[in-house]
């Protein structure tokens, strides 16, 4: 064989060999390396971009896809220790004529984190209202979503500032007192009362914990290869300090119900999304938000835990365009696009 096609060859294996080698390197040596090259790609195949903005010292991250027109925009507010990434697997399912925004809860991922911020409730309600005011999304009311303590913050918000909402979307929100506590509210009190906040469930220090965590969120049981498990854990544990302090703060007494002291004053159509199987929050919670919001649709997800917008995400899509097209459209037959 010549010389030059021999040659040929071992380049192009070489060329082929490199980046599968270093995936591989990746997944079993950096795997929380692999992780955010993960979230990066699907930002980008999404065309999501990242954009940053300051009031006063303060900074905010987001993300942000399209641009405002006629239809309300969308604020998306993640989970406790989640980032904005968290919405990926939905954005993937929603039209590209919206205008997307999805933003770093205050302390989380790219947004400032200060000793010195107010993680209440009320004090990240204050906050997205500095971000809503720093972009100007106020100008024309948007649609909010949030879920978990997102939800917690989205509900509080459309009570304190209910001109700058036109519609609210909750999915499986805290801040609901209810009757009987479930088993992981038991579990969690139980931990307050001992003081040990070093095993609060939902802050994975271990592979095994973050196994347990993530059958905790889902009602599907998905088999994670230890390896993203330790990647899942690495990319969390520097940040562990912070969750703890902040998950003190909205279980505290100031913050632990400040959705369910508020629910009666959101005056907006408002949807509420639960998984019927979730572990975490109970599901009556839907109910009890239903009987206080006056214009308010209930969607109980069948085989669906906690983690509803990773679970469920082209369901939850559909229920969230179906929403808007219902609540924005004088036209109910015309969908989104």
């Amino acid at each position: 064989m010549d010389l030059d096609v021999v040659n040929m060859f071992v380049i192009a294996g070489g060329t082929l060999a490199l980046p599968i080698l270093a995936f591989v390197a990746s997944f079993l040596l950096w795997p929380s390396a692999l992780i955010r090259i993960y979230y990066w790609y699907w930002r980008r195949t999404l065309g999501m971009q990242v954009r940053y903005v300051r009031h006063g010292d303060y900074q905010f991250c987001y993300s942000f896809r399209g641009r405002p027109g006629h239809k309300p925009s969308i604020l998306m507010l993640h989970g406790f220790s989640a980032h904005k990434d968290m919405w990926l697997s939905m954005v993937k399912f929603l039209p590209k004529n919206l205008h997307l925004v999805c933003v770093d809860m205050p302390g989380h991922e790219g947004t400032t984190r200060s000793s010195l911020d107010d993680l209440s409730i009320d004090g990240q309600v204050k906050r997205i209202h500095q971000f809503v005011e720093c972009l100007k999304l106020n100008k024309k009311p948007f649609h909010l979503v949030g879920t978990s303590m997102g939800g917690h913050v989205a509900g509080v918000y459309a009570a304190y500032y209910p001109s700058d909402v036109c519609s609210l979307s909750l999915v499986c929100p805290a801040g609901l007192q209810y009757s009987t506590d479930n088993k992981f509210v038991q579990r969690l009190k139980e931990l307050q009362e001992s003081a040990a906040v070093e095993k609060i469930p939902l802050i994975p220090t271990t592979p095994e914990e973050m196994s347990e965590m993530l059958q905790l969120c889902s009602y599907v049981r998905f088999k994670v290869p230890q390896q993203i498990l330790q990647g899942l854990v690495d990319v969390r544990i520097p940040h562990n300090t912070f969750y703890r302090k902040l998950f003190l703060e909205i279980v505290s007494e100031k913050s632990r119900y400040s959705l369910h002291r508020n629910m009666d004053k959101i005056k907006v159509p408002t949807q509420i999304i639960w998984g019927k199987q979730d572990q975490v929050l109970d599901v009556s919670g839907a109910d009890m938000l239903a009987k206080s919001i006056t214009n308010s649709q209930v969607e109980l997800l069948e085989n669906c835990g906690h983690s509803v917008v990773m679970e469920r995400p082209r369901k939850t899509a559909k229920l969230l365009v179906d929403f808007l097209a219902s609540v924005h459209n004088t036209d109910n037959s015309k969908k989104l696009d």
